[in-house]
């Protein structure tokens, strides 16, 4: 029934400041905007005179990897709350990095806030992989992660 995943969406409070930090600190490459607005909109949102910026980002042109949305609400009905990986929500995304210690330390050169250095994961014993990951915030606080298979 259900499909792909065509995109993860993000509600940001500052779209191109947002747009900076996915562009130029993760290095998405930056995919368009629209302006959404009108009663479609306002019945997709269930929120009368919704109107909002939206942009894409990705990093990757394979066709099944799915771009991250940005949305701004114009009128500034998004109200911010703090990511909190212990709360039930989305707790993160995950960008697959081939050198997770020189992104690490590209993060830290752009005051990026780290949760953490990255941390090495063996879980072949329950049929996975070898990893290293860390956990990170965007400008609003939003909750990422780095990932890189480890042979």
């Amino acid at each position: 029934m259900i499909g792909k995943i065509y995109h993860v969406g993000l509600t940001v409070s500052d779209i191109d400041r947002s747009i900076k930090f996915y562009r130029d600190v993760l290095g998405l490459e930056f995919q368009g905007e629209i302006l959404m607005e009108g009663p479609s909109t306002d019945i997709l949102f269930n929120m009368p005179n919704s109107k909002c910026r939206v942009a894409y980002l990705n990093g990757s042109k394979l066709v099944h990897t799915p771009p991250v949305e940005l949305i701004q609400f114009i009128d500034n009905k998004a109200r911010h709350s703090e990511s909190d990986l212990f709360k039930t929500s989305i707790s993160e995304i995950c960008f697959e990095v081939k050198d997770i210690d020189k992104v690490y330390e590209h993060l830290i050169a752009n005051n990026v806030e780290c949760l953490s250095s990255p941390q090495f994961f063996d879980f072949t014993k329950d049929g996975m992989g070898k990893s290293k990951a860390l956990y990170f915030k965007d400008p609003d606080g939003i909750i990422l992660e780095l990932m890189e298979a480890v042979e």
